[in-house]
């Protein structure tokens, strides 16, 4: 293996080569120097800072409002514990997107058709198109019924959020548009004086965060299993993947800055664990022992909230809704223009105006008018399609994961950068918990009568099941290895040695006509393929049980 040249690396766009020009500073291409002082290190963060940041303030967006919303008037602080198992997931995925994305140059959409072949790549992207059109969807509606709690017409509303999105994306200057989506990111702490005024009791949040539980016992567990994937769906979504390495190849993040956006995503989910826990929270003092409101969407969150603890808190509420879509919808939008950008050859970057960008500004704005366009239908079920677009979510996630990890492990994308050991191991019990998730709901559908306790005993299961595999791996890898040792060395072994000493940071992946073919044994392409059935059935199963929701089953 050699050092690629930045000059010779895959970066689709010329717009994507550059100084990183972020909200608040600049690192010019010529700025080689090491970071010793503490001052340095922070310029250098503040500079970086954005891409996690912003991907995770995009998750709290209108529907993890709606999810978390109702899993706290429903089920108090019983849920709370989802959080805590979501971290690992949150940071190993958007780990590896963002390493994908600083050393290939490449967006996710791209890669997979280039590895993996037209079939595949084509499943993914219209997986991506239709699940973000309806995220999107959502993210009006999260706007239409905030703007509806403060009395704004709906109409106006919509209409004006529409076209801040719009322009606020399409100046030709990457670093407004950041600057904008921080001044959301910073909205996102409003959830904080939310908790404050509802004060639930910390006992009982520490009680949720600590102890497991699967409330309501079997007679509602299908009911709360579709609330638990919706939490998933919410919080950990395919577009996240898309959005964060598309934006971090436009932000010119390169290897060297590796270790300063690993800590911009630590910040994002630290704003979206304590954001969705304080709403779950607050809903769940706000709803403790009522019987006068039953979940129907977000506007009766906040009316719920402003009968306990007052107009403002409601009013808070819905300002945070508000600045949540509105974020929201500037993600997923920007994760599809950037994906089938990616896909179809276009110049696809916010350092580029609309005059140089026709194809990439009139997706984005097609996506963001068809959305608002649907939310002003009269009599949608707003609340209803929330809550089933993010079990899709979830449900649709794992096959996402999978993808990421092939990635992550092909050394002719990554080269120095695959993933490691630890990596791999915590990627296979990820995929491998999505998918039990989706098999819990199953499950509860087909067979009503499952007790909690079963539930619970299928998670343990699955977890020793991935463990034990994931150990029979590493047995192998380790035997492979030996064997190799006792032969003639890896010609690239020096190599990489010299490689991770002195240029590491350098190395950018070639031109993808120049990557050698992936190799697709049998044994993973049927893998695959069942996987795809699994999750087909997974889909429609979700679809049926949030049938009998609306029903009022």
């Amino acid at each position: 293996m050699t050092t690629t040249s930045p000059s010779l690396s895959a970066a689709l766009d010329p717009a994507h080569v550059g100084d990183i020009k972020g909200a608040f500073g600049t690192i010019s291409t010529e700025d080689t120097a090491a970071r010793m002082s503490v001052s340095a290190k922070l310029k250098t963060l503040l500079a970086i800072v954005g891409p996690g940041l912003i991907v995770m303030c995009g998750d709290n967006d209108a529907g993890a409002f709606s999810t978390y919303g109702q899993a706290g008037q429903d089920y108090g602080t019983k849920l709370l514990w989802t959080f805590l198992l979501l971290v690992p997931v949150l940071y190993v995925n958007q780990e590896m997107v963002l390493r994908l994305g600083a050393v290939t140059g490449v967006g996710h959409a791209k890669l997979i058709i280039e590895r993996f072949g037209k079939f595949w790549g084509a499943f993914s992207v219209i997986d991506l198109f239709l699940l973000n059109a309806l995220t999107i969807i959502t993210e009006f509606i999260g706007i239409a019924l905030a703007a509806q709690y403060l009395g704004v017409p709906k109409i106006v509303a919509v209409i004006i959020a529409g076209l801040v999105i719009v322009l606020a994306a399409s100046t030709g200057s990457f670093r407004r548009f950041e600057r904008m989506a921080m001044i959301f990111c910073a909205g996102s702490l409003l959830l904080i004086p939310l908790y404050v005024l509802a004060h639930p009791p910390a006992a009982r949040m520490a009680r949720g965060f600590v102890i497991p539980s699967i409330p309501g016992g079997s007679a509602h567990l299908a009911t709360v299993m579709v609330l638990v994937i919706g939490i998933v769906g919410t919080t950990v979504a395919p577009w996240q993947l898309f959005f964060q390495q598309s934006y971090v190849i436009d932000k010119r993040i390169t290897p060297r800055f590796m270790r300063y956006e690993k800590a911009d995503l630590w910040i994002g989910i630290a704003v979206v664990i304590v954001g969705g826990a304080a709403l779950m929270g607050a809903t769940a003092a706000a709803f403790a022992g009522t019987r006068h409101a039953q979940f129907t969407d977000s506007a009766g969150l906040a009316a719920g909230l402003a009968a306990y603890a007052g107009h403002a808190v409601g009013a808070i509420f819905a300002v945070a809704l508000l600045d949540a879509s509105m974020i929201g919808a500037f993600a997923v939008s920007l994760s599809t223009a950037y994906a089938i950008g990616d896909v179809l050859g276009l110049k696809h970057s916010l350092h580029r105006g609309v005059k140089q960008a026709k194809g990439f500004y009139a997706m984005y704005a097609a996506l963001i008018a068809l959305a608002a366009a649907v939310v002003l239908i009269p009599g949608s079920p707003l609340g209803l399609f929330t809550v089933g677009v993010q079990v899709l979510a979830g449900v649709l996630l794992p096959s996402a994961t999978v993808f990421l990890l092939l990635l992550c492990n092909d050394k002719e994308v990554l080269g120095p950068w695959v993933n490691g050991k630890v990596t791999n191991v915590l990627g296979v019990i990820v995929v491998g918990a999505l998918v039990v998730l989706s098999a819990i709901l199953m499950v509860a559908v087909v067979f009503s009568s499952v007790s909690a306790t079963q539930v619970i005993a299928i998670m343990v299961t699955a977890v020793g099941i991935g463990v034990l595999a994931a150990s029979v791996t590493a047995v192998r890898g380790l035997r492979r290895r030996r064997r190799d040792g006792q032969g003639q060395a890896h010609p690239d072994a020096a190599a990489d040695h010299d490689l991770d000493i002195a240029a590491k940071n350098n190395w950018r992946m070639p031109p993808l006509a120049m990557l050698a073919p992936v190799h697709m044994s049998t044994a993973r392409r049927v893998g695959m393929l069942a996987m795809w059935a699994y999750l087909g059935l997974a889909f429609v199963l979700v679809i049926v049980r949030v049938a009998e929701l609306a029903a009022g089953h």
